[in-house]
């Protein structure tokens, strides 16, 4: 029997019992080890100047390129067939980055678990499957420290633009099925103690539910809210229609899906409070994130963004173009380009 048909045959009780402990695994995997030395450090960073930066991007890619070449079959036989030696790649400057080979998707398929691994790994490597928005998943390794990293690239540039952090009670409404039966009875959320987390269900948002929602917002006096944008609209939408209050909130932190200005609208009418827009992925190699002021900022030090236009030159300032991206904080499995 798979352990979801277990977790669908628990009651209530040790169902939030079984969400806990795996938001307890989460919270040591994400939130120990280097994490606050990390958060420090990308606070720190937005203090930068432009010429701070050029510095700083510029060591951090040579080192990434140079640990590539060094230790990533796949990229030692690429940059060589390229021209690039080793000590090319220990002075190339940003400006040059445009010149290394690009890594498709494709590749990233087919070479993610063999030839664009390194030799030199850190602990705790698992591998994090993507949603297959654009095409067929990619698998990416995480280590622990790379877990940690990213997650505080997460906390200080998202959560805490947004004036939230981890250790505040949110509310999330996301993709796994917490309640595993189409016709369960309420409450139709699951609490997670160790994370303060109150996990909704995207599947059974309806007028007649909308209620037990508010009930466990409430409850758990969450804070803020996360997830997918379209699932917080229908339920701040149906809440609205059925005149149910909903808690005020510190801020709507969404993700996977298109923010909408009606959406920002209707979550300042039910929350009294901001919406934070967001763009990343499980690649971990880029993060745009939305500052207090409601503009959109490029986080340097998780990836270097290029915006190239169909002719494969960088874009100007608004024409189109596709973002290829250069990831700095995983090591394991380097995406460069």
């Amino acid at each position: 029997m798979k352990w979801s048909a277990v977790y669908g045959k628990l009651p209530v009780l040790l169902q939030n019992m079984v969400v806990s402990a795996y938001g307890f695994y989460w919270k040591k995997r994400r939130y120990g080890g280097i994490f606050d030395l990390e958060l420090k450090k990308f606070k720190a960073r937005e203090t930068f100047s432009s010429e701070d930066w050029k510095k700083y991007l510029e060591k951090e890619l040579r080192r990434l390129l140079v640990h590539a070449f060094d230790t990533v079959e796949f990229y030692n036989q690429s940059f060589l067939l390229a021209g690039f030696k080793r000590h090319h790649l220990e002075k190339i400057k940003l400006e040059n980055l445009s010149e290394l080979p690009f890594l498709s998707k494709s590749d990233l398929r087919k070479e993610g678990k063999r030839h664009l691994l390194s030799r030199v790994r850190e602990k705790g490597g698992s591998f994090f499957s993507s949603s297959g928005s654009t095409g067929t998943p990619t698998e990416i390794l995480f280590s622990f420290s790379m877990h940690q990293r990213w997650s505080a690239a997460f906390e200080a540039r998202i959560r805490n633009w947004a004036g939230v952090n981890k250790n505040m009670a949110r509310g999330m409404i996301g993709g796994r099925r917490v309640v595993a039966e189409g016709k369960a009875k309420p409450p139709y959320y699951r609490y997670n103690f160790f994370e303060k987390q109150t996990y909704f269900s995207a599947y059974h948002i309806s007028p007649a539910t909308i209620s037990d929602y508010a009930e466990g917002m409430f409850k758990h006096k969450v804070r803020y809210m996360t997830g997918y944008a379209m699932s917080n609209y229908i339920l701040a939408k149906f809440a609205r229609q059925a005149k149910i209050r909903l808690p005020q909130m510190k801020a709507v932190i969404t993700s996977s899906e298109k923010l909408t200005p009606e959406m920002r609208e209707l979550f300042y009418e039910v929350y009294h409070c901001k919406t934070f827009d967001s763009w990343s992925g499980v690649e971990a190699c880029g993060l745009v994130s939305e500052c207090e002021f409601g503009s959109l900022h490029v986080s340097p030090d998780v990836g270097i963004l290029e915006i190239l236009n169909d002719r494969g030159v960088h874009a100007e300032p608004g024409e189109i173009g596709e973002v290829v991206c250069t990831g700095l904080l995983n090591y394991d499995q380097p995406l460069i380009r």
